[in-house]
């Protein structure tokens, strides 16, 4: 899509609901649609949008092995419940090697910045690209939300991504925390509050999916 295209893609798509923009984009995509995951909070909605519209839409997921246990007992429900086609992928490099040789997850401070860059493109990114380029999608589907960090408000339902060449769209962009809670009551979804991903320190950080830096990181 071009930029105009975009722009009116989300003109198009601003009044209307999440599972609307979800059929939306699996018309556009050509049977190359795929939906991704870290199992973070919510996640669980995003997933259950996409597989009422495509049940065997494939679920691209970096399992980058730093996980808390509780996270991968919500994968598991989760996967179980909505029968996910999960693409699970892994980093080259096992959480053994990468403890003994870079000293493990870096702390979320501020000193440690490109420690934290550093172990986002070995762990997460790079089998993300990895999982990108075999699955081919033109459209990648997102629970990105405005809510969630300043750089993420500057996006819309309907981006570019310039990382890894596909066509992003968020459809619970516009979402808030009370929207998800409550699409989560409605159809007895489970949640998972005990998630923590050290590809991104903190919440108000990026782990490179969604920044720029990250796609000039992979490229090096």
């Amino acid at each position: 899509m071009t930029a105009e295209e975009i722009t009116q893609a989300n003109v198009l798509l601003r009044d209307r609901s999440p599972l609307e923009i979800v059929r939306w984009a699996i018309e556009q995509a050509n049977g190359r649609a795929i939906v991704s995951t870290n199992f973070r909070p919510y996640e669980a909605v995003v997933l259950h949008l996409a597989t009422q519209v495509q049940p065997d839409i494939p679920v691209l997921w970096v399992d980058h092995g730093y996980n808390k246990p509780a996270t991968y007992r919500h994968a598991e429900e989760v996967k179980n419940l909505l029968k996910l086609n999960i693409q699970a992928f892994v980093p080259r490099v096992t959480t053994a090697h990468y403890d003994a040789i870079y000293g493990g997850a870096p702390e979320p401070t501020p000193e440690n910045e490109e420690r934290i860059k550093a172990f986002s493109t070995t762990m997460k990114l790079e089998p993300f690209q990895r999982g990108m380029r075999e699955l081919a999608p033109t459209i990648w589907i997102t629970g990105l939300r405005e809510v969630q960090n300043p750089n993420r408000a500057g996006l819309d339902i309907v981006s570019a991504d310039g990382n890894f060449g596909s066509l992003k769209i968020s459809p619970v962009f516009r979402w808030t925390d009370r929207d998800m809670h409550a699409y989560c009551q409605e159809h007895s979804l489970p949640n998972e509050w005990d998630y923590f991903d050290p590809a991104k320190a903190d919440e108000k950080r990026e782990c490179g999916l969604h920044a720029a830096w990250g796609g000039a990181a992979v490229k090096v």
